[in-house]
């Protein structure tokens, strides 16, 4: 079974230090980036996978050099076999469907096919949850998304997942598809492992990704245009029919704020505070 998981580096919004270009392009090589949440919840299904199933994890992203550590997050905080980088500068500046198309040429390109790939709900940055979906019609392989728990029957080759109905939390459906499949995560996905032997398989490559994660390089490879034979008209900026029309800058938090004491335990100091919020309390 093998299994690759889509990420992407996000800005960190904590620090506040977000760049854009005189078009507004976000400028990833002089923004602080992290691995984006909701990917995480992606590699976790890909990790109950590989370990109810056996297998192979692959983490893929297309950015600059820089998300090498972005990729080294993933391996270190969940779990990945082997890391998978698409960048160069021709690849800048795209939009999800230019990057949908390039990530698909880097599946295809792997030296097995996956029986599955995982994408995260949607990314903190742009928020759209475009680039899963089109990287699926780009294969042409089914999808299934908003899934919250999934198991796979090798015998017929098929995924059977509980997904949200339209993102509802109150409505579940079960649903079939045959392998491969690519899967989009639902942040209400959970992993589970009732057996003791997933649990201790569960524990060993968790221990073994960690070591991994020290020497991530070793199980690095990058790719760029010419190694996926991708013209450069139909790859990042010149091949993104989106236009940013404008950004609004995210505001820093105030690193300190006033702050005034409280014993909980005395009513002549929680009265003046109550008074305060009970306005608020009123819906005034």
């Amino acid at each position: 079974m093998h299994t690759v998981v889509l990420t992407k580096g996000v800005p960190d919004f904590r620090e506040g230090k977000v760049s854009f270009d005189e078009d507004g392009h976000l400028e990833r090589g002089k923004t602080p980036t992290v691995m984006n949440p909701n990917d995480k919840h992606a590699l976790r299904a890909a990790f109950q996978t590989s370990v109810r199933n056996g297998g192979h994890v692959s983490l893929m992203s297309m950015g600059p050099p820089g998300y090498q550590e972005v990729l080294q997050e993933g391996m270190a905080d969940v779990y990945a076999d082997d890391l998978y980088l698409l960048s160069d500068r021709e690849m800048g500046a795209a939009d999800t469907w230019a990057t949908a198309m390039t990530v698909a040429s880097g599946i295809e390109k792997l030296d097995t096919r996956p029986d599955l790939v995982f994408a995260g709900f949607k990314t903190a940055d742009g928020e759209t949850g475009h680039t899963g979906p089109q990287t699926a019609y780009c294969l042409g392989w089914p999808i299934v998304t908003h899934v919250i728990s999934l198991d796979i029957d090798e015998e017929e080759d098929r995924l059977r997942a509980k997904r949200l109905v339209d993102g509802d939390v109150t409505e579940i459906e079960t649903v079939e598809a045959p392998l491969p499949c690519f899967v989009v995560a639902d942040p209400e996905f959970e992993p589970t492992y009732r057996k003791a032997t997933h649990r201790l398989e569960h524990k060993d490559r968790r221990e073994q990704t960690r070591e991994r994660a020290e020497e991530y390089e070793d199980h690095l490879t990058v790719w760029d245009h010419e190694d996926l034979n991708l013209d450069p008209d139909y790859i990042g900026l010149d091949g993104s029919p989106t236009i940013v029309a404008g950004v609004d800058p995210i505001p820093k938090a105030p690193s300190e704020r006033e702050a005034t004491d409280v014993d909980g335990g005395d009513p002549a100091e929680l009265e003046p505070v109550l008074d305060e919020l009970a306005p608020y309390a009123a819906g005034d």
